[in-house]
């Protein structure tokens, strides 16, 4: 069965961050962890003599761009290769890249920076930033990945759960209706009129076929709905012999609008069902459109003198499906004088 509930694209943060945005991010982070010696670098510069200051230079670059390997691989460690929920096993193996990475700042500090500066609290400091910032971003990212994985397959199960809700409901709709088709016919043929009875098989047979390719359909036109009306309707005129009238009278430009398929059949069904149809009760369906662009269907009312044994699964059905499709409720209105339904369209 083809179906209008849309299924949600499963979508990962880990797949979003390109080595590229990895990288920005790295390099930009760099900046804020690399901020105090950018803070006295040029009275650093001051106490040095020239040749030394390029040196320093030089390795303030170095220090940076350490720095942001460091954050880039850490990052890209926790958010590819750490994928647990144990806080423990994050810590570990991210302090030991810290350590190693850290072993080997110093052996670069010894042979190239002009200060001794690797056995600083500073340096300590910004290392184990570093180590921090980037274990608590993988799992940050672990957790919010991990939660949209479980939102994704909440929506499934509900679109699943609608899906064989909506099926179940539309099956209802079938038995009835053929049902009551098959006493209509009965009724003809009691009368031996063979004209009026193939007329009324021909129709029959139309509207079957559009019933039983709405099982394959979840929403149709305006105007494919008023064309089963108008077959059903023919049927409905003859057995009750011209006391039941349809008139429809909705514009040209609006039947393409979209409605649940067989919205119009219990509707249909349920004023056969409670009102009284003869030559002192003629019945007169009138189908417009609002102003809210609602389909509108109304009927006098002619209750029947002994009501009907039913359970309301008709009125039922129609109400949850468009709740379903459309998220939108249908409207019923009864004054006891008459009966009107306003049905929302898309």
């Amino acid at each position: 069965m083809k179906t209008l509930f849309k299924k949600p694209q499963q979508t990962e943060l880990p797949e979003k961050i390109t080595p590229l945005r990895l990288l920005l991010f790295s390099l930009i982070s760099s900046v804020f962890f690399i901020y105090p010696n950018i803070a006295f670098f040029s009275m650093e510069r001051e106490h040095l003599e020239e040749a030394k200051g390029t040196v320093h230079l030089l390795f303030f670059i170095f220090r940076y761009l350490y720095f942001a390997g460091l954050t880039w691989l850490l990052i890209s460690a926790n958010l590819k290769n750490l994928k647990t929920p144990h806080i423990r096993k994050r810590l570990v193996y991210s302090a030991i890249i810290t350590v190693v990475a850290y072993l080997v700042y110093i052996g670069f500090s010894v042979i190239l920076s002009p200060k001794q500066e690797w056995f600083t609290g500073l340096l300590l400091f910004q290392f184990f930033v570093i180590f921090i910032f980037s274990m608590l971003a993988g799992h940050l990212s672990f957790l919010l990945t991990e939660q949209r994985r479980k939102e994704h397959e909440i929506e499934q199960l509900k679109i699943e759960n609608l899906e064989s809700r909506y099926s179940a409901l539309t099956n209802q709709i079938n038995p009835h209706f053929f049902f009551n088709s098959l006493n209509g016919l009965t009724s003809l043929i009691r009368k031996k009129n063979d004209e009026l009875t193939l007329e009324y098989v021909n129709k029959l047979s139309d509207v079957f076929r559009y019933i039983l390719q709405s099982d394959r359909k979840v929403m149709v036109t305006l105007a494919d709905e008023l064309d089963f009306l108008k077959a059903f309707g023919y049927m409905m005129e003859v057995r009750f012999a011209r006391k039941l009238v349809f008139i429809a009278d909705v514009p040209d430009d609006k039947r393409d609008l979209k409605i649940p398929v067989l919205s119009l059949l219990p509707l249909l069904e349920n004023l056969v069902l409670h009102n009284t149809i003869d030559s002192e009760h003629k019945m007169e369906l009138r189908i417009w459109l609002n102003d809210a662009c609602e389909l509108v269907i109304s009927n006098p009312i002619y209750p029947k003198l002994v009501p009907p044994e039913t359970n309301g699964t008709g009125l039922k059905n129609l109400e949850s499906r468009f709740w379903l499709l459309l998220d939108r409720k249908i409207r019923i209105d009864n004054d006891g004088k008459t009966f009107t339904v306003s049905l929302p369209l898309k």
